[in-house]
């Protein structure tokens, strides 16, 4: 068991987001969830990773777990450059692997020593970095909520060939998103609906 989450339960602003919602992920699993706007699919990623507290029930990582997620909008130093901004996200955790990063910036077509400031980004740009964060620190437990978001063909193709190497080395990955994603080998596909998935 990677993760498991029993009777979660939250509000936000008084209405019910996740209702005694269960979720089970043992590792090496590609789980999906899919789900409408404000079904609560980003708020389940913020409650994994204690951005937010449950109202009632409990999540429990097994020992050691390192976590790495992309949650909404992947927020930055906007006035720095991209390494800037890796670097300083790395070495918060004393995890600062260049060459991997490189590589991962290689795959995607992005120019890691690139001086210009990151609010100069397309969408599709930051989203890469947006998934290159969540995965450089070799973590075991990747959270992607919409990852695709602005990606062009070929960005899709290396992500799902990414996604895939992941669950070859038996990290745990779950996905949050309106895409089927179909070419991607999931295990269980998730439906979150009226608080609980299905």
């Amino acid at each position: 068991m990677r993760l498991e989450i029993v009777n979660l339960t939250k509000r936000i602003k008084g209405q019910l987001v996740l209702n005694q919602l269960n979720l089970t992920v043992d590792s090496g699993e590609l789980v999906h969830i899919i789900g409408a706007n404000g079904s609560g699919k980003s708020t389940l990623f913020k409650l994994i990773v204690n951005l937010m507290d449950a109202d009632d029930g409990t999540i429990t990582l097994a020992p050691s777990t390192y976590v790495g997620a992309l949650i909404e909008n992947p927020s930055f130093m906007e006035n720095e450059s991209v390494k800037r901004n890796i670097e300083f996200l790395a070495k918060i955790n004393h995890n600062y692997n260049e060459p991997r990063i490189r590589q991962l910036f290689q795959l995607f077509n992005l120019d890691y020593d690139n001086k210009k400031r990151i609010q100069g980004y397309s969408l599709g740009m930051r989203q890469k970095v947006g998934i290159i964060q969540s995965i450089m620190e070799n973590q075991d437990l990747i959270l992607l909520d919409e990852p695709t978001r602005g990606l062009d063909q070929e960005a899709l193709e290396t992500f799902q060939s990414i996604v895939s190497n992941l669950i070859h080395e038996q990290k745990t990955v779950i996905i949050a998103s309106h895409d089927n994603l179909s070419e991607l080998p999931f295990d269980r596909v998730l439906k979150l609906a009226n608080g609980k998935l299905e």
